[in-house]
């Protein structure tokens, strides 16, 4: 996947520790949307980092299962072809439970952990 260097840990700001506001942010995604605006959050690299990566993943994961539902409509019209559908959609799901693990793990040890693509444009937006 991607690269995992130790983030440092901020400085006490008040609020929750910078890991377990990441953590949270990939758990219920809604506080992702909130780290990046409210204080002391929006101000931690860390946290910003993780919140904008989870968007990310979040957009990606819509877009390809848009992409994958048109798949599976186009196979299923194929003769010998359709029965492929029924497989590609429990891997699909597995892999993004299992990226989803992982980030949630990775941010609770303090890792910015960059999946590839989605993590360069999170660090980037991050500063």
């Amino acid at each position: 996947m991607g690269q995992s260097p130790q983030a440092p840990t901020s400085g006490g700001g008040g609020g929750l520790e910078p890991n377990i506001a990441a953590l949270l942010g990939y758990l219920l995604f809604i506080p992702a949307i909130l780290w990046l605006v409210l204080e002391p959050y929006k101000n931690d690299r860390f946290i910003r980092f993780h919140a904008i990566q989870t968007l990310a993943l979040w957009v990606a994961i819509v877009a390809l299962s848009i992409a994958l539902t048109i798949l599976s409509v186009v196979m299923a019209f194929i003769p010998g072809v359709g029965l492929l559908a029924i497989v590609i959609w429990p891997l699909f799901s597995l892999a993004i439970f299992v990226v989803w693990i992982l980030l949630m793990f990775k941010a609770y040890n303090r890792e910015m952990y960059k999946l590839p693509i989605i993590g360069n444009f999170a660090e980037k937006q991050a500063g």
